[in-house]
């Protein structure tokens, strides 16, 4: 899971990168806060190890990528938006991050600005002189407590699809609490000593030496910079907006499409909007536990018309469909702009819990299906302990189950003292051959059991298997959230009725013509029965073993023919 927290767009990556960082960056300021409760060398100590690094060229230059970057991407993403529904959280983080920019003007030019412009040292008694006891107080004040959550909300949207974030927000949550407390009653109880020493005139007078207080010259000079950084701050906020609403304009004009929902209503949409969106300001439950960063896949859909007409996939897009082993028309709803109309199906329910599959719409295959009964079970097993029971049962599925799955085949369903096996593979020609392999199999696994049966004195274990190759419908049967895979149709009846034929037959297999042909193998007519089934009206020819081991001598015989179409 630590590679899933990297997925999404370049742009993603770069945003999540730049707010880590900026998040670093803050914890340093708010940890040398808190530590002048400790003492003054400890606040000295965390305020030089501090200005080490945003101060070298390197450090500054780290800070102002990631700051430039991350608020470029971030009204980027609100730009591009088609819709303003969205959670809580969201909505906060948003609110929140667009007024840091604005507060931190101030911060910026009378600090670092008067320490480059100026060379005014910037130690805390500085910004304290500065603030203290005035609306910038609280204004910086508001600064710390709006990043701090902002960034605490980024993270917690970032990393809440790990498990171990998960076990751990109980205790981040009194971190996160606990650290800007602890900075606000650090920045008090130092400004309150500094507002002490500076009543002394002469106090003041040595301080400002130490700091290089600047004149009005200068407050003038650092006035006129934050006028103008307030300005291009405003003129970029603006023109974010402007632009959101020119795309907003542009797509009311465009024709919209439609949105048709599996389980749900059919909406109009303008073109180029994503289909998470669409969702979002349809009021339409859609899961998207990262808030639609394409940083994970609950959001995913599967595109069940349309498909053909939607843009390819991003390589981001790709890959975290990939990693979970998405089919082909699976899509990201937060990543994927339908331009034409589709119909889709959403994986995922509200509360994050796996929707009815999308096969339990049901699709349509042609498979071989194996039906196998132990004989004479009840007759057995009468007058045995019920574990003892189970205990041959466990030890007889231990034997036979094995070779089915190695031939490709899975066990559907188990009934009692037999079972129903499915061998879904890409064609009816390769299923075929699958469930060949496994009564081969089959066979040699109840020999090796039966001769370990023998060794303990008891009987052997006679079985009876139908297997019949035709059209299944697969799909999940039963009531939301208890709804098994499952297959039905006449083939699945077909091969559970020539397992009952063995009976009557006195053989330990039939295997259906249907079967045979399918795998491309031609038996005379000699070798084969025909058996009239009941609700089938047509006879049904089919092999008959009396020994499984037989079976690749009674295929041999001829050579293989095609598969019929």
């Amino acid at each position: 899971m630590a590679h899933a927290i990297w997925r999404g767009s370049w742009a993603t990556r770069i945003r999540i990168a730049s707010g880590v960082i900026l998040m670093i960056y803050l914890a340093l300021h708010i940890l040398n806060l808190a530590a002048v409760l400790i003492s003054p060398a400890a606040y000295d100590a965390v305020q030089d190890a501090r200005l080490w690094v945003i101060r070298s060229d390197v450090g500054t230059a780290i800070i102002g990528a990631a700051m430039a970057a991350h608020v470029i991407l971030s009204l980027g993403k609100v730009v591009v938006a088609r819709t303003f529904r969205m959670p809580l959280a969201q909505w906060v983080q948003v609110l929140l991050g667009l007024a840091i920019p604005i507060l931190l003007i101030d911060h910026l030019i009378y600090i670092r600005g008067a320490h480059e412009m100026l060379g005014v040292n910037t130690m805390f008694g500085y910004v304290t002189r500065l603030i203290w006891g005035t609306g910038d107080g609280w204004g910086q004040a508001a600064l710390l407590i709006i990043a701090w959550v902002h960034g605490c909300i980024g993270l917690h949207m970032w990393l809440r699809l790990t498990d171990w974030w998960q076990r751990a927000v109980p205790w981040l949550i009194g971190v996160a609490v606990v650290l800007p407390v602890l900075a606000l009653l650090g920045f008090v109880t130092f400004a309150r000593a500094i507002d002490g020493l500076l009543s002394n005139p002469r106090g003041e007078a040595v301080a400002h030496a130490a700091w290089n207080w600047p004149d009005a010259a200068g407050f003038a000079q650092l006035a006129a910079a934050s006028d103008n950084a307030t300005v291009a701050v405003w003129a970029v906020l603006s023109a974010a907006v402007a632009a959101f609403l020119v795309r907003r304009i542009i797509a009311a004009i465009a024709r919209p499409i439609r949105i048709h929902y599996v389980d749900g209503p059919s909406v109009r949409a303008p073109r180029g909007q994503t289909i998470l969106e669409t969702s979002q300001s349809s009021g339409i439950p859609h899961t998207a536990l990262c808030g639609g960063r394409g940083r994970c896949t609950t959001c995913r859909v599967i595109i069940e018309e349309g498909l053909e007409d939607l843009p390819p996939p991003s390589d981001a897009e790709a890959r975290s469909l990939a990693a979970v082993g998405a089919p082909p028309n699976a899509r990201l709803a937060c990543q994927v702009r339908p331009r034409t109309s589709v119909r889709v199906f959403r994986v995922f329910d509200r509360d994050g819990k796996r929707s009815r599959a999308h096969a339990s719409q049901g699709k349509e295959a042609q498979l071989a299906v194996l039906f196998l009964d132990m004989r004479g079970f009840t007759a057995r097993t009468d007058g045995q302990l019920p574990y003892d029971v189970v205990h041959l049962l466990n030890r007889f599925f231990d034997e036979i189950v094995p070779p089915i799955n190695a031939a490709g085949g899975t066990v559907d369903k188990y009934m009692g003292d037999g079972l129903m096996a499915v061998f879904e593979t890409a064609t009816a020609k390769t299923s075929a051959r699958a469930a060949l392999q496994a009564v081969e199999g089959i066979g040699s696994a109840l020999a090796s059991f039966n001769a370990r049966l023998a060794a303990e004195g008891s009987a052997p274990v006679a079985i009876g298997i139908g297997v019949h190759l035709g059209n299944v419908v697969l799909g999940e049967i039963g009531a939301a959230g208890q709804a098994p895979r499952t297959l039905i149709g006449d083939t699945v009846n077909i091969a559970s009725r020539l397992e009952s034929e063995t009976k009557a037959r006195g053989a330990q297999a039939l295997i259906s013509v249907d079967t045979l042909r399918a795998a491309g193998i031609a038996v005379s007519d000699a070798a084969l029965v025909s058996l009239s089934l009941r609700g089938r009206e047509a006879p049904l020819a089919a092999l008959p073993l009396t020994d499984l081991s037989r079976l690749t001598s009674a295929t041999s015989t001829a050579a293989e023919v095609p598969a019929p179409a």
